[in-house]
């Protein structure tokens, strides 16, 4: 509402009206943001970056919050289940949709409090493990329902997503924290080669909110990468994460679990 429309409603004047709108922010203290660390310096290499308390508590929120939505969201994926295949990939795609988000919560939940250094180490492995499951079962639901044309080898990505995953986490279990832009470019390679077999083959529903998605997880990587170059840099990858997340779920839910409309037969 601006000043004029509030004048008008009110019946004050203009400069009453600006002065009535700030009121509440004039007792407002904004010094505090003056004082707040936004980010520490960048790590090392091969040295995990140590957030600072403000980036903590963003990391925990911007995927807490979503953690009992994914549970909603799975739930729902199952209840539309009406054979087999769908019911096997809602289980596969929510599992990993609720993990994602419940293991990086616990993992920055752990970290901020510090009190357990053994368990954070094994919650931090978790974490990054989780991105290549969650890779592979984002798949698992086009590659098990959708109809591709099963000729040459992308009539064996089901398995090999799983294979590249399994890779991917133990190469992540024998160096980890080391060789870390390796690491990341090892999830871009599972993200986007097998996504160019499918999107090659022909055209299909969903074809667009899955282009969409990959970019957003593309771009988040930017921010992935950029601990102690940019404040909140990891918590804004984790918006990233649940936005491209959202699309692919969108498409998911819409495309292969459409509602079934059932035509009363009563007069």
């Amino acid at each position: 509402m601006t000043f004029l429309a509030l004048s008008r409603v009110t019946g004050m004047p203009i400069s009453r009206s600006k002065q009535f709108v700030s009121l509440p922010l004039q007792g407002l203290d904004w010094k505090w943001l003056q004082n707040v660390r936004w980010m520490n310096e960048k790590a090392s290499p091969n040295r995990a970056y140590i957030p600072t308390t403000i980036e903590h508590i963003a990391n925990v929120v911007t995927h807490g919050v979503w953690v009992f939505p994914s549970v909603v969201a799975s739930l729902e994926l199952i209840d539309r289940a009406t054979s087999w295949p769908q019911y096997w990939s809602a289980v596969v795609y929510g599992a990993a949709l609720i993990l994602l988000f419940t293991v990086s919560t616990f993992f920055h939940s752990v970290f901020y409090c510090n009190s357990n250094t053994q368990l954070k180490d094994v919650l931090h492995r978790g974490d990054r493990a989780m991105i290549y499951v969650f890779i592979a079962a984002s798949y698992f639901p086009w590659l098990t329902i959708q109809p591709f044309p099963l000729t040459g080898w992308t009539a064996e990505l089901w398995w090999i997503v799983w294979v590249l995953a399994s890779l991917g986490i133990l190469y992540q279990q024998l160096f980890h924290e080391q060789y870390k832009c390796l690491e990341t470019c090892f999830y871009l390679f599972m993200g986007i080669v097998p996504s160019l077999a499918i999107i090659n083959m022909h055209e299909f529903s969903g074809l667009t909110e899955l282009k969409i998605g990959g970019f957003l997880y593309i771009l988040g990587v930017v921010f992935f990468k950029a601990d102690g170059k940019i404040p909140c840099a990891h918590a804004i990858w984790h918006i990233f994460v649940v936005l491209a997340a959202g699309v692919h779920y969108y498409a998911i839910l819409n495309y292969l679990y459409p509602t079934v409309v059932t035509l009363d037969s009563n007069p």
